[in-house]
């Protein structure tokens, strides 16, 4: 099964225009991934239209959110239906009390025989000293969450979504966020050299990540993780891409389902 995870780019008063989704559903059906976890969903409405469309493409997907507070960005997840999906929550305190956070969003899932819980993210953006520290305070949160799940039982765990750190400068969120060595940033090793966030000035950057609990989620068909090149598809340069589809490419990852390797 491919697992995705993608930020909508639904900032902004105006939220994500029909244009703007109906270019977006084109390039989730090109996609084609089981699940794919989205940030920056707004407004809530969002997920049904792009289902519908989706719909009129041969595509039937489900999907899951809870409205964040005190912001419209959003976190949720759209899977393929007959796809198994618990009751979303969130990491509690991972917004730090701030409701203009994004809370981290947490589900249970099980595609085949995997069954694992999906962590998809948005942490506090921008590049200041003070914003960074925000954002070891929200990676602290998570990862106590996470060890408090592997504390109990043995558990595969994907933690996804705009991560807002840059491999090699962000050094003391990755390392808050890993906690006791807890997590395999799949993205920072075998994407290195890729970008995923398009900036306005022409630049880029790998700002989004892709994470797995280390010797746990055996099921990650190694080396299979990559950027999907949906400007491309869409037979757009980087640029139109960005003012009319995202500023971020999604990630997609495959994973073995044939059988439970817990």
């Amino acid at each position: 099964a491919k697992i995705a995870a993608w930020n909508l780019a639904g900032f902004g008063d105006s939220g994500i225009s029909s244009a703007r989704m109906k270019r977006q559903a084109e390039g989730l059906a090109h996609l084609d991934a089981e699940i794919i976890a989205l940030v920056e969903i707004n407004p809530l409405s969002i997920l049904d239209d792009l289902k519908q469309e989706l719909v009129n493409k041969g595509v039937c997907y489900d999907s899951k959110v809870l409205p964040q507070t005190g912001t419209d960005l959003n976190i949720g997840v759209m899977f393929k239906c007959g796809i198994s999906a618990g009751t979303p929550t969130f990491i509690p305190n991972s917004n730090l009390g701030n409701p203009r956070l994004r809370q981290a969003f947490v589900i249970d899932m099980e595609v085949g025989k995997f069954d694992f819980t999906l962590i998809a993210v948005h942490l506090k953006s921008s590049r200041g000293i003070s914003d960074q520290k925000t954002r070891d305070e929200q990676a602290k949160v998570i990862a106590g969450f996470i060890k408090d799940k592997l504390d109990v039982r043995q558990e595969d765990i994907l933690l996804v979504g705009d991560f807002n750190m840059i491999p090699g400068q962000d050094v003391s969120n990755f390392h808050h966020l890993g906690g006791d060595d807890m997590i395999d940033f799949l993205s920072s090793w075998d994407l290195q050299a890729r970008f995923s966030h398009i900036l306005r000035s022409g630049r880029a950057n790998l700002l989004d990540g892709f994470a797995i609990t280390k010797n746990r989620t055996n099921e990650y068909v190694r080396g299979s993780l990559r950027l999907f090149p949906m400007h491309w598809t869409l037979k757009m340069g980087r640029e139109k891409y960005r003012n009319n589809v995202s500023d971020h490419l999604p990630f997609v990852a495959t994973f073995r389902i044939d059988r439970d390797l817990d």
